[in-house]
């Protein structure tokens, strides 16, 4: 089949989907219509504002759908309307199957993990937090279950030492953009073969990691974990929605939110905590987890067995900063602590 025979509807709403749909595009491919979210109030002034996606769509010209309801009779009738051959997903819904069965050809989902491992809605953040040394993209067939579908293509890419969930959505993007174009040639080509993945709902019973969708509840930093999967977590989660915790003093508690951390390296761990400090008063070695210490512009937390400098922070009603910066005008007391996790238990 010729690239402009088919009759693409692309269903996606935020800026990774753009990123595919702008490489369509580019590349000359009949995008008919697009699906994305309802507007939303954004901003200080609460106004409704598109997604990045129909936002895009509507710069070249492209029909936009925003259904609220999926099995809406009207809705149906419209995408029908568009007589697509293919449907391309990215960062969005589940679909019926009343929608994904329209196109002739079938409907396809890139996500950004290698299936099977990581289904579910934050496969970027979790292959971090996990500390995965590898992860990628992979195009799938839509069907009835979440992120089951048989596979089409994937590809692998490295995750490095210093990435964030940020910088690497980005990767992720750029080669899940170069993956749909490959997975469109593919699917025009007859007689090429997917492959089944495995099933079943009880993905522990699979051996297979999931990525549930964020939570406060997971989105707690817990204390009382080594240095080294603090650092992932928080990375994991920067620069949305973020690593947070409780910071506690003087009997006050409040919400914060930590956008980078650095892993002291146990050779200098003595001479940072427990340095002398104002006359030879040495700081307590008996420091309980989470206590909190400013040393020279820094500020450090007590881990079980180990010292984490915190980098960048963000107090309520304050803009993210580095510490460093914060300190200047901002006095953390004696008692000051994190709550080690108060959803542990």
């Amino acid at each position: 089949m010729k690239t402009d025979k088919l009759r693409i509807v692309f269903m996606g709403t935020p800026g990774f989907a753009v990123g595919v749909l702008s490489t369509l595009i580019s590349n000359s491919y009949n995008v008919v219509g697009v699906v994305t979210a309802p507007d939303r109030p954004k901003g200080r002034g609460r106004s409704l504002q598109g997604s990045e996606v129909k936002q895009h769509a509507l710069l070249h010209g492209i029909p936009v759908l925003q259904p609220t309801n999926l099995k809406d009779q009207s809705f149906l009738q419209e995408l029908k309307k568009l007589a697509p051959t293919l449907q391309i997903v990215v960062a969005f819904r589940m679909l019926p199957k009343v929608v994904w069965q329209i196109p002739t050809l079938g409907t396809f989902n890139l996500h950004a993990s290698l299936l099977p491992e990581y289904r579910g809605a934050a496969p970027i953040h979790w292959a971090i937090i996990n500390k995965e040394q590898i992860t990628g993209v992979t195009t799938f067939f839509i069907d009835e279950k979440i992120d089951t579908g048989e596979i089409i293509l994937s590809q692998k890419v490295a995750i490095d030492k210093e990435q964030t969930v940020g910088s690497l959505h980005d990767i992720l993007m750029n080669v899940g953009s170069k993956l749909v174009i490959k997975t469109l040639e593919t699917i025009k080509q007859e007689g090429f073969k997917t492959i089944p993945q495995p099933l079943g709902e009880d993905f522990s019973r699979l051996d297979l990691k999931q990525a549930p969708k964020l939570t406060p509840e997971n989105t707690y930093i817990d204390w009382s974990a080594t240095s080294g999967t603090i650092d992932h977590f928080v990375r994991g989660l920067n620069p949305y929605p973020c690593a947070w915790s409780y910071l506690e003093q003087e009997g006050e508690k409040i919400k914060i939110k930590i956008y980078k951390v650095a892993i002291i390296e146990p050779a200098q761990e003595n001479s940072v905590w427990f340095t002398t400090k104002d006359a030879g008063t040495k700081i307590s070695e008996e420091s309980e987890v989470g206590a909190l210490r400013v040393i020279q512009k820094k500020l450090y937390v007590q881990l079980q067995n180990q010292v984490l400098e915190i980098r960048e922070i963000q107090l309520p009603g304050k803009r993210k900063m580095l510490t460093k910066d914060l300190l200047n005008g901002y006095d953390f007391k004696p008692d000051a602590k994190m709550i080690v996790n108060p959803y542990a238990y």
